[in-house]
């Protein structure tokens, strides 16, 4: 009888992490191919190079190495579905506005252009530019728990001290890491 019942469980187990794995796998992503769970392969590499022209690197990362396509692809999963039409339409747009007016995708084209195109963009289709806009500063300037933000990049440049420690403890530190005493 026990032999009969660590198989059932075996079974069971075996049978869990197999379901959740093919979740996982299978319907979390976009499409196959795709590294985001929300958007298709090509259309997260659109929103990167929005976020890049929106937020580009300098002496200082940008957009795309805080992940901030990261941070919009996951939200769009959770918080931000209600958005998720817009963006599929919004990233049609910005890809047909730069096909039409320099004959390739958006992530295809100079930075220049990159901005010709977004300045039409943001009179033609306002409510996506303003909804991307607002996502972008976001995954840059919000805690990295969300998916942008990685490595706190904005935070060490505007030279915010990471909160190490949550709770009670943290706020007893404010006026120290505040400069005071």
């Amino acid at each position: 009888m026990p032999k009969k019942d660590s198989i059932g469980r075996r079974t069971f187990l075996g049978a869990g992490l197999a379901t959740a794995g093919a979740v996982a796998i299978g319907c979390g992503r976009a499409g196959s191919g795709s590294p985001h769970r929300f958007f298709t392969a090509e259309e997260g590499a659109t929103v990167d190079a929005i976020c890049e022209a929106l937020i580009p690197s300098d002496r200082d990362p940008g957009a795309r190495a805080a992940g901030v396509v990261n941070y919009i692809d996951v939200q769009l999963t959770r918080h931000f579905k209600r958005y998720q039409r817009t963006y599929r339409d919004g990233l049609a747009a910005v890809d047909r506005a730069s096909r039409a007016k320099f004959g390739r995708r958006f992530m295809e084209i100079q930075s220049e252009q990159q901005a010709s195109v977004l300045a039409g963009v943001a009179e033609e289709s306002k409510e996506f530019f303003e909804l991307i806009l607002a996502h972008v500063r976001q995954g840059f300037y919000g805690d990295p728990r969300h998916g942008g933000n990685r490595h706190m990049v904005s935070w060490k440049m505007v030279g915010l001290p990471f909160p190490q420690v949550r709770g009670r403890t943290h706020y007893d530190e404010g006026p120290r890491l505040a400069g005071g005493g």
